[in-house]
């Protein structure tokens, strides 16, 4: 293992420990405030995928967040007794399934009109899950009971805040590692290869929008198991989610961390909801004011993003 790798993994280990740590020392509200942070983080990770790593800007990433959502709020309402895996496994069906839809019309454009296809899904969804009220409650959104973490013949427990927390942060870990080896595969290596190059791509023979197709299922499906745990955390599934604001603000995350390096956006998010904390107790209602000049000030003069930004320092 070389000093770089051996300094990564000890750092990975360091802030592992850390937000396990937090949540038995921290107050109930920053408790929270972590526990979204990581949900908003692996959001944001998600849209990485296609952002940092294939070049690809999407503003759909609100549909599969909230499609989501609404699959574990679908699983526990209709199931009895309410199942956690049950919900994960219909939120991440849901989001797939839409983020395969979405794919296949959108990913035979290129640059902003990709970004575009994907803003107009975003809104289709948002529609319709806003005036199916027979279904989705529409504007009122769906309330549910949280589930009891369960495996058969093991455990059973109910969640605690401290419980929850974990359970969030063992997925968001797992996905994030997840994630990692698939940037740094061959598969990967293409997609970075589409960003870099994508006509050079074509013309050594992948098949580009095949690739494109998968890295918005697996980005897609990572929304969506966001959606779950955020739809997990507050027993509570609304339109608001699926608008494509939403999008934006994920869009935001990843420019603020630093593109291209999945810890990036997570410390992007991080850095936002902090900011927003911060202007909020005293500017109430025009907090994002200071929150939008200080993006504004990063991407002129840190355009690499906070991770970016750390790296070459420390490379000096």
């Amino acid at each position: 293992m070389t000093r770089s790798a051996a300094g990564y993994w000890i750092g990975f280990a360091v802030v592992l420990a850390l937000l396990v740590v937090a949540p038995l020392v921290l107050p109930e509200f920053w408790r929270r405030f972590v526990t979204e942070i990581l949900i908003w983080g692996l959001l944001a990770m998600s849209l990485d995928l296609l952002i940092g790593y294939t070049g690809m800007v999407s503003f759909g990433h609100s549909a599969f967040f909230g499609l989501g959502m609404y699959g574990a709020a679908a699983a526990l309402l209709t199931v009895r007794p309410p199942n956690l895996w049950l919900a994960i496994l219909y939120g991440l069906v849901g989001a797939g399934a839409v983020a395969v839809f979405v794919a296949y019309f959108s990913t035979r454009l290129r640059d902003i009109y990709f970004a575009i296809t994907t803003l107009v899904f975003s809104q289709i969804f948002y529609v319709i899950i806003f005036t199916w009220t027979e279904v989705t409650g529409g504007e009122n959104g769906l309330g549910f009971s949280q589930p009891a973490f369960a495996i058969p013949g093991v455990v059973s427990a109910r969640f605690t805040p401290v419980t929850l927390h974990w359970f969030v942060l063992a997925v968001v870990t797992v996905s994030y590692l997840g994630l990692r080896r698939i940037t740094q595969s061959p598969f990967g290596m293409v997609l970075q290869s589409i960003r870099e190059n994508e006509p050079r791509t074509r013309a050594i023979g992948y098949h580009v929008e095949r690739y494109k197709i998968v890295a918005v299922m697996l980005s897609g499906l990572f929304a969506g198991l966001a959606g779950v745990l955020y739809a997990l955390q507050n027993k509570f599934a609304a339109p608001d989610f699926v608008f494509f604001l939403v999008s934006g603000e994920v869009v935001v995350f990843n420019v603020m961390g630093g593109m291209g390096t999945l810890v990036g956006p997570v410390a992007g998010a991080a850095f936002f909801f902090l900011l927003r904390e911060l202007f909020s107790r005293f500017f109430t209602e025009y907090y994002l004011i200071p929150v939008g000049i200080i993006f504004t000030l990063m991407v002129i003069f840190v355009p690499q993003g906070l991770l970016g930004f750390l790296r070459r320092r420390l490379n000096q």
